[in-house]
């Protein structure tokens, strides 16, 4: 599955090798193998050697994301501490300026020289430095793969809340920013931190999507499920897209570039999302 497809990536702590175990079973589109805010910092060292066996493990399983840890120091640690050789992208949290991707794409293709392209990047923004300069990030290097808006951060930052009222603006700058310069965006106008309503978790995911995020992080292995149904195509979006690759197959028979479809006018970026969607759907 490629990042910009990808709906739920779902945190598990280095330092929890029975959660690691499980977590390939729990659906969802990536996993996250965190050594940032669930590692205690007198266990960094260990999480590094933890984490470096739990990607060789896994490789081939899952998409694997490495959350490393934004002070200098720690994240120099990190990423010499953890081979890239099964990392799918490393994901930089507390991003505040384009420079901050730019060091970490420089260090990291020092030490992955033999990787194409370098390792991806995904640059998570939770201040309010962050969604200001959220335009420069999106912008930042060709190793940036997505961005994410970590909404618990910004709305501790602001003092205030986690709630939609005081997050859909934020979250919308980083939404538009990212697609915008064509990058995927992972995140909720809210908190993550919901595990037990699952119904008030679902509408945050539904608005989610209508603000423009394609996917969310999850903290839990209850919240993939509803993720991945939120962020992936509803039955109707389903019946549509099937629509419109029929009409293009007839269109192209008669040798057109577009179609009418419904009233509307359907060209290739929208085919494009229409195949998409059936794939994902498994046809």
């Amino acid at each position: 599955m490629q990042l910009k497809d990808m709906r739920s990536q779902l945190f598990v702590p280095a330092t929890s090798p029975h959660l690691l175990a499980k977590a390939v079973q729990r659906g969802a589109d990536a996993l996250i193998i965190d050594l940032e805010d669930s590692v205690p910092l007198a266990r960094k060292h260990e999480a590094r050697g933890m984490a470096a066996q739990a990607l060789a493990q896994l490789a081939g399983q899952a998409p694997l994301l490495l959350r490393v840890n934004a002070p200098d120091e720690l994240l120099a640690a990190d990423i010499a501490g953890v081979p890239m050789d099964h990392v799918t992208a490393v994901m930089l949290p507390k991003v505040e300026s384009a420079r901050q991707v730019q060091s970490l794409a420089t260090a990291l293709a020092r030490l992955a020289p033999g990787r194409e392209g370098g390792v991806p990047i995904v640059a998570l923004i939770e201040s309010a430095r962050g969604v200001v300069e959220a335009q420069q990030i999106a912008q930042a290097h060709p190793s940036l793969v997505a961005l994410g808006f970590g909404a618990e951060d910004y709305a501790a930052e602001m003092s205030v809340a986690p709630h939609p009222l005081s997050l859909l603006w934020p979250a919308q700058q980083v939404t538009t920013c990212a697609r915008a310069f064509g990058l995927p965006c992972w995140g909720l106008a809210g908190s993550i931190a919901e595990i037990e309503d699952m119904d008030a978790f679902a509408r945050l995911v539904a608005e989610g999507r209508a603000i423009g995020f394609t996917g969310s992080v999850c903290i839990h292995p209850r919240q993939v499920s509803v993720v991945n149904a939120g962020f992936g195509p509803t039955p109707q979006e389903l019946e549509w897209a099937r629509k419109v690759v029929d009409a293009d197959a007839e269109a192209r028979s008669r040798g057109l570039g577009a179609v009418m479809l419904d009233g509307k006018m359907i060209d290739l970026p929208i085919v494009d999302r229409a195949r998409r969607w059936l794939e994902r759907a498994g046809g």
